[in-house]
């Protein structure tokens, strides 16, 4: 039997820790442009290098949703016009993903504190957040925290960057918005190794989380039951940097990904876990629900392996990505929002977790 005598778990369901934040709710938002993975084969097979076929067969994606018509990718001139359609498109969903996530949770839009947002697939200045608060409804006086640069592990670092927000301001909301384009970064030119995984396993999407502070009252339906985020960790490898990221050129973010990402994560993240839930008295025998980033059918393996947990724990990843395909930062909470919808048993405790440039880990502890 597990000790929990010094630990806080003991008290986690019916007693969460002082100032653990509350899920209220969330949404993901798509384009009308969705396409099976044959369709994306069949069109870009005369812009990448016919080894891309290969890749797509085993990607573990079936459909995607893209930003633009898939017939407007060979037209693209260069980074400036891909740019444009980033700031069109990604302002169109942040603000779909915000609003329905706030419906969601039943909270009015001027209820909220701050908003969180992450994104690494475009540029935008003034940031999205500035463009949608107005539309969306909320406050002036919101607080605007955007994050760029984190890629695919930005969903979860957003949350526990809303996590230490609300634990400093338990009676306030606060809003995680991620959009990521990734198939406007597509580059020509580049028949790389890791540019034809891209192409294979990348989508396009947003997704948004609404999360209350401690001393708030449950309001909405969806919000008795609602989960807790009890505890973080962030976890940077030094010496990393070159593992994973963009490339930054004048046509645009060339695709940075080292081979041994698999690898790193069997040999790291069953330590890092381990060690995280220890601090509270748990073991992975302990987690009911597992939020995992699915940066492809490798990363997802390596995980699995790494945890020493099967795979079909997994099943909201592996269907995310064969959904949506690695929509970045947006899949953990894409998979997040499918674990909502379908929530574990009260009492039950979960981790989030995803991995990127830096090489990084985030986790998050979920008590519901």
């Amino acid at each position: 039997m597990t000790d929990t005598s010094n630990s806080i778990f003991a008290s986690t369901v019916l007693q969460p820790p002082a100032g653990a934040p509350r899920i209220a709710g969330s949404a993901v938002a798509l384009t009308p442009n969705r396409y099976s993975q044959a369709e994306v084969v069949r069109e870009l097979m005369s812009t990448v290098e016919p080894g891309f076929v290969r890749f797509a067969e085993t990607s573990g994606v079936e459909h995607r949703s893209l930003a633009l018509t898939i017939d407007r990718y060979p037209k693209l001139s260069g980074f400036t016009e891909a740019n444009s359609a980033y700031l069109d498109v990604a302002t169109q969903l942040g603000e779909r993903a915000v609003r329905d996530a706030l419906a969601n949770a039943g909270i009015d839009p001027q209820e909220v504190d701050a908003i969180v947002t992450v994104s690494s697939t475009g540029v935008a200045v003034p940031t999205i957040d500035a463009r949608i608060f107005t539309r969306v409804g909320m406050r002036p006086d919101v607080k605007r925290i955007p994050l760029f640069g984190l890629g695919c592990v930005a969903g979860a670092a957003g949350l526990a960057r809303v996590h230490d927000y609300l634990r400093a301001f338990p009676d306030h909301v606060a809003v995680l918005l991620s959009v990521e384009l990734c198939s406007l970064t597509l580059q020509r030119d580049d028949s790389s190794i890791p540019a034809l995984i891209g192409v294979c396993l990348f989508g396009d999407g947003a997704a948004a989380v609404v999360a209350t502070g401690a001393n708030r009252i449950p309001a909405g339906p969806n919000m008795i039951g609602a989960p807790r985020v009890l505890a973080t960790r962030s976890v940077l490898f030094p010496g990393t940097v070159d593992v994973m990221g963009w490339n930054v050129s004048a046509s645009g973010f060339q695709l940075v990904m080292s081979r041994d990402v698999p690898r790193m994560a069997e040999d790291h993240l069953g330590d890092e876990v381990a060690d995280f839930l220890a601090d509270f008295g748990l073991t992975t025998d302990d987690i009911t629900a597992w939020i995992c980033h699915p940066g492809g059918p490798k990363v997802l393996e390596a995980v699995s392996e790494a945890l020493a947990v099967p795979s079909e724990e997994f099943r909201h990843s592996w269907q995310s990505m064969r959904d949506n395909g690695n929509i970045s930062s947006a899949s953990v909470l894409d998979v997040l929002n499918r674990t909502l919808a379908e929530p574990p048993a009260a009492g039950s405790v979960g981790v989030m977790l995803a991995m990127g440039p830096g090489f990084s880990f985030e986790l998050l502890l979920l008590g519901w």
